[in-house]
């Protein structure tokens, strides 16, 4: 599946002075460093990008002379182009800006360069050819250098891990402002997020990775702007509110991920041995097919996804005890860990994914809640029947054990659920 991209050779042996790469620079109120970063990015892809290239300012509602700047650079900078909104918001301009670009690979980088421009051709380069569908640097990679404060990257690590449990991402840095996307498929997708500000990125990931694209992921360099003007409470809210509405537009299937599937997705590779016809090996003794030769490493990684579950519903639990009272906090704790739990395991122990089968699985997963719920209420109310105050310790190691009993029920019901398949 290459769509109109047909490989970067052909389009500039068709079109030799055809733009390959657009590079969008979303602007509010940068005056300032609008003219160093757009000749630093001008003089780096002129020495090192090997294909013709445009540069793209996209000013959304400006109030200050960053529209005049940009101007002066479209007249003194071959490529250089710009466009006007008059309305704010940067998923609206890069939405704009790469809707109208005839260039067949579209990328955008924030104003302040954070991100050094050495990534920029690892980053287009498996679009330009073919390979990927959409790319993004990444922060959060072990070979990544990172300089910046520890409650932007704390913050930044805990937006992560809130979109893998409750979206299933499986791309690591959603918000790293060094992206890029094949026109095709951004032609697919744009009509399809909603959001026109910062959520915007993660929406747009999300929806490639559920229509089944290949996301492509550069470790960066990057070093924070100490003068970035980001309001990091509002943004942390914008983005909470986009995950709900996203997470329901996927539960209730509002969203055509079947179609984008079928018409940008690439097909599943069929595995030798089912080519050749051969019989997927079985656990002697056993019906044939019935337990898989995958069901110890299953168990392994669900004990994993247990472990973890059992102690992050245990802080929970002794963080919010004297606040809400035992049964309270015991229900919060429990309900907040099952549903990462739910997605945990689908993706991690039983190897699906996608949005197939999605909501009977995390049904299951509520179930499965529901059953916990009643083994650790009950475990606990037996105890304060016992002890009107029961030693803390004793609380705790009752609740143990009643969530081991849960997670054995978790385990069958989630395996008889999701049939040891991926999706």
């Amino acid at each position: 599946m290459t769509g109109p991209l047909g490989g970067a050779r052909a389009a500039v042996q068709a079109r030799p002075t055809a733009a390959v790469l657009d590079v969008v620079i979303p602007v509010h109120n940068e005056e300032a460093d609008l003219g160093p970063c757009v000749r630093r990015l001008h003089a780096h892809l002129s020495a090192h990008f090997p294909y013709p290239f445009q540069i793209t300012i996209a000013d959304n509602a400006s109030v200050d002379d960053t529209l005049k700047v940009a101007d002066g650079l479209a007249a003194e900078l071959p490529g250089v182009e710009v466009l006007h909104l008059d309305a704010k918001g940067r998923g609206r301009a890069l939405s704009a800006a790469w809707s109208a670009s005839p260039a067949p690979v579209l990328a955008y980088m924030d104003v302040d360069l954070s991100t050094d421009l050495a990534a920029l051709l690892p980053l287009v380069a498996p679009l330009i050819s073919g390979h990927s569908d959409l790319a993004i640097g990444t922060r959060l990679a072990r070979t990544s250098r990172v300089v910046r404060g520890a409650k932007r990257e704390v913050i930044s690590r805990a937006y992560n891990l809130l979109l893998r449990g409750a979206l299933a991402a499986r791309f690591s840095d959603a918000q790293c402002g060094f992206k890029a996307i094949r026109a095709d498929v951004a032609t697919e997708l744009l009509p399809l997020v909603r959001d026109t500000g910062w959520f915007f990125d993660t929406e747009l990931l999300v929806l490639a990775q559920r229509a089944g694209l290949r996301i492509h992921e550069v470790p960066v360099d990057w070093v924070d702007d100490p003068d970035s003007r980001v309001d990091i409470v509002a943004t942390a809210l914008a983005d909470l509110r986009g995950v709900g509405r996203l997470g329901r537009a996927l539960l209730t299937g509002a969203l055509p991920l079947a179609d984008l599937r079928a018409q940008l997705g690439r097909a599943p590779l069929t595995a030798p041995r089912a080519q050749s016809g051969e019989t997927p090996p079985t656990v002697p003794g056993t019906p044939l097919g019935q337990l898989p030769v995958g069901l110890p490493r299953q168990l392994v990684r669900f004990a994993a996804v247990g472990v973890a579950s059992t102690l992050a519903y245990l802080l929970l639990f002794v963080a919010t005890r004297g606040v809400l009272g035992a049964q309270p906090a015991n229900l919060l704790a429990l309900l907040v860990t099952a549903v990462a739990n739910t997605a945990a395991n689908r993706r991690l122990t039983f190897g699906i994914s996608g949005r197939r089968h999605a909501a009977r699985h995390h049904a299951q997963g509520l179930l499965a809640f529901a059953l916990g719920l009643a083994l650790t209420s009950g475990a606990l109310a037996v105890l304060h029947a016992v002890s009107a105050v029961p030693a803390r310790p004793v609380e705790l190691a009752v609740l143990v054990a009643a969530n081991l009993a849960a997670t054995v029920l978790r385990f069958m019901l989630l395996r008889l659920g999701m049939h040891h398949r991926r999706g």
